[in-house]
């Protein structure tokens, strides 16, 4: 049925688009389609034993020293694809008998601790027997005789700390046996909320996968709606790719144009600024030399005063008087030639706006969006109708598949699973009960023997008195030392019922941990189960097989576990595309097809759009001929390159002033000192508007200059470039359209490919993640299995062992030491002889008797002195 939903699952998806080109190529556009819903699953499939996790490393770390050897991979495959026969001849075959000795070599470790088990359950009971019998029979320290020695005390004290620390070794194991147990139970009560858990992640599973499928579907509106405003706004997408390519031409050569259109205005006011500042240069020119005249005149006059002759102001009148002729203008410019003609006929080029055409090319270009939506609007209404009637289909297909059929079947099977594992709950509680009883009862039997070795050593040591004899000890020790013996019987009594539980809970438990936990863990287990031909001897794939009826898809139980660990969908975890194709399912063919056509039929004329008419390429030429290339630019520069005067008037006066310093003081020092305040007003008054005026002219020759240079040249070129760009829109704007609009249609049909590439990527990793299957295994063979049974069980055994192994020292030593607690019914008696001291004989004097005790002669002191 979970084959059927997925199949079902991705058969709708599929049926909503097409397949990808060979090539993807991504658009420019990226379509956000949101995140699948997808629901947090609560099972945590993880157990965290505790503090009793230390014991259950210590249980591991023993079993690795029991069986080192690693997971037999190979010996499994073999032994499970050899076939048995019922005959002895079959296991006597070489390769049964090899694979055979295989096995037991690898379970060596196993084999001989089962068999020491049973070495311990056969030989305990006998040995306890005989032992019985051997004391009954005042053997084997039966006989209520104590022979003194003189290390009586260290022996007693040894034999008590000995059987102290095999009681406390004992009460460790049946402590860890216990915490075993009850750690089971523990886990088996709180497994109902792992299971119903688990039950609940299955329901979220199958409730979520319609509505992931919902979600998927819904996201088509996503693709038509980015698609249809693209349409709706072809203007903008179509026109404007078209117009970015013309413009690759067309803008150039309107620029230029525009440009030269700047130029000839620049070219106006650079004649006009000529021929004014050549009117002012030649004007102001002869006023400053008529100035300069008068200045020269009057310093000769100042310089012809008697004043002149005297010794001191001889020399300096000379000096000024021979820099007079520097006081003269430098630039000539009457002779320059005027540039009238040229400026009369700019003027009439500029009575043409020619920037008001080139602005109209603009305007007239930039409306190649409104005409492409124009002449588009009829194919564009058909085009959306494909795309409605799309929707239309898939809606009507989704009411066609049975999906809420499917998932309520499921949903019904899962119900049911879950209402038998709720009945079965109690069942396996009470089951779990009797076991953790009979558990108790086995560490009662234990912890009843430790009793009597325990008040056995307290009644022992505290009524134990060395100077009493063993005739006459106390009722305490006594005590003492029966419970010691008590604790022996029941020793013999139980430990062979202890280790046959042990031996039976550590081969099974132990090769649960060995043979499934830790495979498992490492995948190895998985490696077994994907062998060729071993679940089904005629099957490759198992997997493969049960679920696509073909055993040779390369479909295995690890890869399918590790992808839904992952949390990947179930088409990719169980490789559902070997039972339908998705890529064949999502065949965007059949519904673009039609799309393209129609979008292919698009066809934009732009022979409308004007960049220049005739009357501004006129223009152009009228501007080339001007005669502005004809202006004798060498007569301004050479002009303009000559200062005003020959000399600075400003530094000559500061010189005429510095020289008027010298003279003595008088009325000639006054009048040249006058002088030079003259010339600094005209150099003020005259020479600075002069140079300004140079200055000006200067910048408009130049510019004149620049613009001439290879006018005829600049302006044909602008012509040839308007007229290309013209051509294009003419002519070959076809070929730039077709292209445009093949790249509009990729971008609309890239929109269907994004969304085949999210469904395809949505299907495999989002729509229906199996990560509750994953969880489903963990909590069965991880948790359940080995960490809540098989641990506690090796840690039930591992305990529960250990104790019953030290219960053989503690037999000894507490057999040992009953001796020394029990009262006794004689005792030896010694008397002087030669060099040995001779005891007192009085009852009671240093615990010994002389004569006849309890009817039982004293020993003769030779026998005593041969015992001692």
């Amino acid at each position: 049925m979970a084959v059927e939903l997925c199949l079902l699952l991705l058969l709708f998806c599929g049926s909503t688009i097409s397949e990808v080109q060979p090539i993807y190529k991504p658009p420019p556009g990226t379509l956000d389609f949101g995140f699948v819903p997808a629901k947090t699953y609560d099972t945590g499939a993880y157990h965290e034993p505790g503090a009793i996790g230390i014991l259950f490393k210590i249980v591991h770390a023993f079993l690795y020293l029991v069986q080192p050897n690693s997971f037999p991979q190979d010996l499994i495959r073999k032994l499970a694809q050899q076939q048995f026969g019922n005959s002895q001849g079959d296991y006597q075959k070489p390769e049964n008998v090899v694979l055979t000795l295989q096995a037991i070599y690898y379970e060596i470790g196993f084999i001989v601790s089962a068999a020491l088990g049973l070495l311990f359950i056969l030989l305990l009971p006998l040995v306890g027997l005989c032992f019985c019998m051997c004391r009954c029979c005042d053997n084997c320290g039966g006989e209520m005789h104590q022979r003194q020695k003189k290390n009586a005390d260290c022996q007693r004290s040894c034999f008590a700390t000995f059987l102290f620390v095999a009681s406390l070794i004992i009460s460790v194991g049946v402590l860890c046996a216990y915490a075993a147990n009850q750690h089971l139970t523990n886990q088996v009560r709180g497994a109902k909320k792992l299971v119903n858990s688990n039950f609940k992640d299955l329901k979220i599973f199958l409730n979520d996968t319609p509505a992931q499928i919902d979600y998927l579907v819904s996201q088509y509106n996503t693709t038509k709606d980015k698609a249809l405003s693209d349409l709706n706004n072809v203007g903008p997408v179509l026109g404007t790719r078209v117009q970015e390519q013309l413009g690759k031409e067309v803008r150039p050569a309107l620029d230029a144009a525009l440009t030269m259109a700047g130029a000839i205005r620049e070219t106006k006011e650079a004649l006009e600024n000529v021929s004014v500042s050549v009117e002012v240069l030649q004007e102001g020119t002869e006023r400053l030399h008529a100035n300069l005249t008068d200045v020269k005149v009057h310093l000769s006059n100042t310089l012809s005063d008697s004043a002149c002759n005297a010794a001191q102001a001889a020399s300096t009148c000379n000096i000024i008087r021979n820099s007079l002729s520097q006081l003269n203008i430098n630039a000539n410019f009457s002779g320059l030639p005027g540039v009238n003609s040229q400026l009369a006929k700019v003027n009439d080029v500029l009575k043409i706006d020619l920037s008001s055409l080139v602005q109209k090319g603009y305007a007239a270009f930039n409306d190649t969006p409104d005409l492409v939506v124009n002449q588009t609007r009829n194919i564009l209404s058909d085009i959306k109708s494909v795309l409605e009637s799309i929707g239309s289909n898939i809606t009507t297909f989704t009411k066609m598949l049975p999906v809420q059929n499917i998932i309520a079947d499921l949903m019904v099977y899962l119900t049911q699973s879950e209402a038998y594992v709720q009945d079965y709950f109690p069942v396996m509680e009470q089951y779990d009960f009797y076991r953790w009883l009979g558990c108790l009862i086995l560490c009662c039997m234990v912890v009843l023997i430790l009793v009597f070795y325990y008040l056995g050593l307290l009644c022992g040591t505290c009524g134990y008195d060395k100077h009493a004899s063993p005739t006459t000890r106390g009722c305490i020790s006594n005590t003492g030392g029966n419970f010691l013996m008590a604790g022996v019987g029941f020793s013999f009594l139980f430990s062979w019922v202890l280790m046959v539980v042990v031996v039976l809970t550590f081969v099974t438990g132990g090769n649960v941990e060995k043979l499934v936990c830790e495979p498992f863990e490492d995948k190895n287990l998985f490696k077994v189960l994907d062998t060729p031909y071993l679940l089904n001897q005629h099957w490759k794939n198992y997997l493969a097989g049960i679920i696509f009826k073909n055993p040779n898809v390369n479909l295995t139980f690890e890869k399918v576990y590790s992808d839904c660990k992952e949390n990947k969908g179930i088409y990719t975890s169980l490789h559902l595309e070997h039972l339908f194709n998705i890529n064949e399912l999502l065949n965007i063919s059949m519904y673009t097809e039609d799309v393209a056509l129609r979008i292919e039929h698009i066809q934009i004329n732009l022979s409308k759009i004007i960049l220049l008419d005739e009357i501004g390429k006129e223009n152009l030429l009228n501007f080339s001929s001007s005669g502005i290339d004809g202006i004798d630019f060498s007569a301004y520069l050479t002009e303009i390159n000559k200062s005003v005067t020959k000399v600075d008037l400003l530094s000559f006066a500061n010189d005429l002033e510095a020289r008027a310093d010298q003279l003595p003081k008088g009325a000639l020092e006054n009048a040249l000192k006058g002088h030079a305040n003259n010339i600094r007003m005209i150099h003020n008054q005259q020479v600075v508007p002069l140079e300004q005026a140079m200055s000006t002219l200067n910048q408009s020759i130049r510019l004149l200059k620049r613009t001439s240079s290879e006018l005829m040249v600049k302006v044909k070129n602008v012509i040839s470039a308007v007229n290309a760009a013209q051509n294009l829109i003419n002519n070959n704007a076809s070929q730039v359209i077709v292209q445009e609009t093949k790249e509009y249609m990729d971008t609309i049909i890239g929109y269907f490919e994004q969304y085949i590439e999210w469904v395809k990527e949505s299907i495999a990793m989002e729509v229906a993640a199996c990560k509750p299957i994953a969880n489903v295994i963990d909590t069965a063979v991880d948790i359940f299995l080995c960490s809540y049974i098989a641990d506690s069980v090796n840690t039930f055994w591992f305990g529960l062992g250990g104790s019953s192994m030290f219960l053989i020292p503690a037999i000894i030593f507490a057999v040992k030491l009953s001796k020394y607690y029990r009262r006794m019914d004689t005792e030896d008696v010694y008397d002087d002889f030669e060099n040995i001291p001779m005891k007192t004989t009085e009852n009671g004097n240093n615990g010994y008797h002389k004569e006849h005790l309890y009817g039982i002669h004293n020993p003769v002191f030779t026998s005593s002195v041969e015992q001692w």
